[in-house]
């Protein structure tokens, strides 16, 4: 009985190894022109580190935006506000289209602060949004807040 119950557990994996193997094919399968323009390569000393945006079927992805300068959490939320404005634009979409919003805060204290500066940026239908204080560390690069967000092209 046990023997049989082996040999069952061992078809359902197998029939979802190939399940996943076919979803993964498919996904290779994208336009190779789509490919190649969904991708705005973020450089560090002529390397790829990450893209500043993803486009994918009607949707664009951007990547974390934070302020590496000194300024309060009003400063920095403005200017990571305007570089998700950029990168939106670049990819051909709005700060009207954003769909979801990620915060991540450095002090969960900055969160009024944050919220100040935030209100009103994305027109009349504002985003959903999780906000974050992030554990020890920090945000990188000594930003107060660093952002993402999904919006549609």
């Amino acid at each position: 009985m046990q023997e049989k119950r082996r040999s069952t557990i061992k078809k359902l994996f197998g029939s979802l190894v190939a399940i996943t193997g076919l979803g993964l094919a498919a996904k290779a399968n994208i336009n190779s022109s789509e490919e190649k323009t969904a991708h705005n390569i973020v450089n560090q000393d002529d390397v790829p580190l990450f893209s500043g945006h993803t486009k994918f079927k009607g949707m664009v992805y951007i990547a974390g935006k934070g302020a590496h300068f000194e300024g309060d959490i009003k400063a920095h939320t403005d200017h990571v506000l305007k570089e998700l404005e950029k990168e939106l634009i670049s990819a051909g979409s709005s700060m009207e289209k954003v769909l979801k919003v990620t915060v991540y805060l450095n002090d969960i204290k900055d969160y009024q602060g944050m919220n100040e500066v935030f209100k009103g940026r994305f027109g009349n239908k504002p985003p959903v949004r999780s906000t974050v204080a992030v554990a020890k560390g920090g945000v990188p690069g000594d930003s107060l807040v660093e952002m993402d967000c999904i919006a549609f092209v």
